[in-house]
């Protein structure tokens, strides 16, 4: 187990050194802002969805800690050319995850890599820093143009 953890740890400090879809999107035509005063981390979230709501491209930018900014590099990763449906699907399947007792064995395999913040469950308030990201995203996919705080 102790070697799952340390996977799980490389792959999260990976992602925070080096984010993926980290930048502005030209053309993003949903978008929202999100906020963690606990923690101090910052994330904007853009997102090209097409006319038959399908995530084409979708980009964060700001400033968090590491699980802040992996769980949004990951985030990023997971919902690029899933439908808004499917997208709206993962953020319920991650938020399950980090916050509920399920144990671990019973994990929906289509989290995939996002199963790395399994253990976040574990400190509370990592919890925020971990779907900052998601409840972001899960903002500019039904209502754009939205501010999301993890203080609400």
């Amino acid at each position: 187990m102790s070697d799952l953890r340390e996977l799980y740890q490389q792959v999260i400090l990976d992602h925070n050194r080096k984010p993926r879809n980290f930048g502005d999107l030209d053309g993003a035509n949903r978008f929202a802002h999100g906020d963690n005063p606990l923690c101090g981390d910052k994330i904007q979230v853009l997102l090209k969805v097409d006319g038959d709501n399908i995530v084409q491209d979708v980009k964060f930018k700001g400033s968090g800690c590491a699980i802040s900014t992996a769980s949004a590099s990951l985030m990023t990763e997971a919902i690029k050319g899933k439908t808004v449906v499917a997208a709206l699907g993962l953020f319920d399947l991650f938020h399950e995850m980090v916050t509920s007792d399920l144990p671990e064995h019973e994990l929906d395999p289509s989290l995939g890599k996002l199963g790395v913040f399994y253990g976040v469950r574990e400190f509370p308030v990592r919890v925020k820093c971990a779907s900052l990201s998601w409840h972001t995203v899960h903002a500019a996919l039904t209502d754009s143009d939205a501010v999301v705080s993890t203080e609400a």
